[in-house]
């Protein structure tokens, strides 16, 4: 790659960044939304919100198409082809035959873990070279403080870029000279640093240890940092340990903002939040990006959406990973915990992304029957088909001593299934929801990554799509629709056989599908009358463009229970 100057990628950046409007945010070059903190520009409840001439698309039991649509206190009134009265409180957005979708929702990720993010998160999810990296980091560099951090945790994966390798120091100084820089990968590392990050963690290996069990971080010339272990730390788990200790409550709710501004550009407008290897308890060295207080993570969303600041709906499952016999905190949730407590913004839910380790055996078992037991919602994640088939054979167990027919069991991820097993799921009223991320975290780009869309979407189980976003792939859900259309993986091989489904069904699976998993399907995932207001106005036409158009699809405009949550200002 030829240098460039810092001046070019600066007047490169600053050319492709716009205005969002109400919410105090930039688009990058990478097409990521980075918010400055600020409160939504409230729609007044009695306006008759109106949005006209566009091809709205329902996705209702008919698949209707409108033309108009309108909302009124956070509610959709009327929908069909024709313009409602207008009164004095009347506000029109002419959609000049935008493409119109329900807002996107994720049936699984960890948005929660990207909202407790060190330092200033960059989005790097799209970006797919180093030159882009650069640009990103360059864009971001015009908000972030003399001495902060720039950071990106999670969310990507070398095997997107052109380069499959991490920038160097010297790539990194080319794009932030002037600001400490910190790329983290997936749960563990490996890390990359430029020249201001390097000098910091010298300085800290160097200084008498901040923990007594610390270890060094011992960046490279390259500036690389080694990858941590999932226990006892390692120079990455450092690295991220000294960020950490840096952040305040206040940089917690700055980074959550910034997620929640990320989520609504890209029209993505509730979460399905599945926690993550929960830590309780003060910081510790050893603790990697998946670490997490479960008792305190939410903290800082709670506080916007107590001030009215949160722009998407989320709901919070309870991961428990004791291979105790005795299980004292999955016992301790279910007894003093509400599931599905709170309000249509932000709730509880059930246990997910598992009630205890799938390798645990009894304890395992036992966990699924303490849940049936509570009458508590129950999900587990699977790799393969002897955990597919082990996690149908207890649900069977439980079933027949507690009916769980009723209480929306599911299983995620599935990359491999069979009609027996999916028979016997349906039959106990349980959900697939088919986990579309490996298209960048596989290996190999030639293998087959699953799952298995069209049979799964065939067979008529309620299914639905997820990204696992946050850590090891893109939050991104055009992303994650680009290939279950397809197959073509990031390496640009077709590696999913012909399990390809449409364009309608994967649309329809991460909104109106994934609404059940929420228990939301009477509220949210469609466009009617009735139900809560919640689209999103894309940049293009999702039904029509190129394949290679789909992953770049963004929202213009994003409404979520009624009010305007980001606004590119082109409608």
């Amino acid at each position: 790659m030829k240098k460039l100057s810092r001046r070019r990628f600066l007047g490169a950046a600053a050319g492709a960044a716009v205005g969002v409007g109400s919410i105090s945010a930039t688009v990058t070059a990478a097409g990521q939304a980075q918010a400055a903190g600020g409160q939504v520009a409230a729609v007044p409840p009695d306006t008759l919100l109106i949005l006209t001439n566009g091809r709205i698309h329902t996705m209702d039991a008919r698949t209707t198409v409108a033309r108009t649509v309108s909302i009124r206190n956070g509610r959709f009134v009327t929908v069909g082809d024709s313009n409602p009265a207008r009164g004095p409180n009347s506000r029109v957005i002419d959609l000049k035959g935008r493409t119109v979708v329900p807002g996107i929702i994720e049936g699984h990720d960890h948005v929660v873990s990207l909202a407790n993010r060190p330092g200033y998160h960059t989005i790097l999810e799209n970006t797919t070279s180093i030159r882009e990296i650069q640009e990103a980091l360059a864009a971001r560099r015009k908000d972030v403080p003399q001495g902060a951090w720039i950071t990106s945790m999670g969310g990507w994966h070398t095997n997107q870029w052109a380069e499959h390798r991490h920038p160097t120091r010297q790539e990194l100084d080319a794009a932030v000279p002037d600001r400490p820089v910190l790329l983290y990968e997936r749960f563990t590392g490996p890390c990359a640093t430029n020249s201001l990050g390097k000098a910091f963690f010298d300085a800290a290996d160097a200084a008498p240890p901040v923990h007594p069990d610390i270890k060094p971080v011992k960046v490279s010339d390259s500036g690389a940092i080694a990858a941590a272990g999932f226990a006892g730390g390692g120079p990455s788990a450092s690295a991220l340990f000294h960020l950490r200790r840096l952040q305040t409550f206040e940089d917690k709710k700055r980074s959550t903002a910034d997620a929640m501004a990320y989520s609504a550009s890209l029209g993505l407008t509730s979460h399905l939040d599945e926690v993550l290897f929960p830590t309780p308890g003060p910081l510790h060295p050893s603790q990697v990006l998946s670490n997490l207080d479960q008792y305190r993570m939410y903290d800082s969303w709670l506080a916007l959406h107590r001030q009215g600041k949160a722009i998407v709906r989320l709901q919070m499952n309870f991961l428990q990973n004791q291979s105790d016999p005795a299980l004292p905190e999955l016992k301790e949730r279910l007894r003093n915990q509400f599931q599905f407590f709170g309000d249509d913004m932000m709730m509880t839910g059930g246990i997910g992304e598992w009630a205890a380790p799938l390798a645990s055996g009894a304890v395992w078992r036992e966990a699924q029957r303490l849940v049936g037991q509570a009458g508590w919602r129950n999900e587990n994640s699977v790799q393969d088909l002897a955990a597919l088939t082990q996690v149908v054979e207890a649900y069977e167990a439980v079933n027949k001593q507690f009916d769980i027919t009723g209480l929306r069991w599911m299983v995620h991820h599935v990359p491999v299934v069979t009609t027996d097993l999916l028979n016997r799921l349906k039959a106990m009223g349980c959900g697939v929801e088919m986990g579309a991320f490996r298209w960048v975290t596989s290996t190999d780009p030639k293998m087959v990554v699953g799952p298995q869309f069209r049979t799964i979407v065939d067979h008529g189980i309620q299914s639905g799509i997820h990204g696992d976003g946050a850590h090891i792939a893109p939050l991104n859900p055009w992303q994650h629709i680009a290939f279950a259309t397809t197959g073509v993986n990031s390496f640009g091989d077709r590696v999913n056989g012909d399990q390809q489904i449409t364009r309608q069904e994967a649309l329809r699976l991460f909104t109106r599908g994934n609404s059940w998993f929420l228990r939301m399907e009477d509220k949210i995932g469609s466009i009617e009358a009735g139900k809560l207001a919640d689209l999103a106005v894309l940049d293009r036409d999702y039904f029509s463009v190129p394949d290679a158009e789909v992953r770049k699809i963004r929202s213009v405009l994003t409404v979520v229970n009624g009010q305007i949550v980001h606004d590119a200002k082109v409608v």
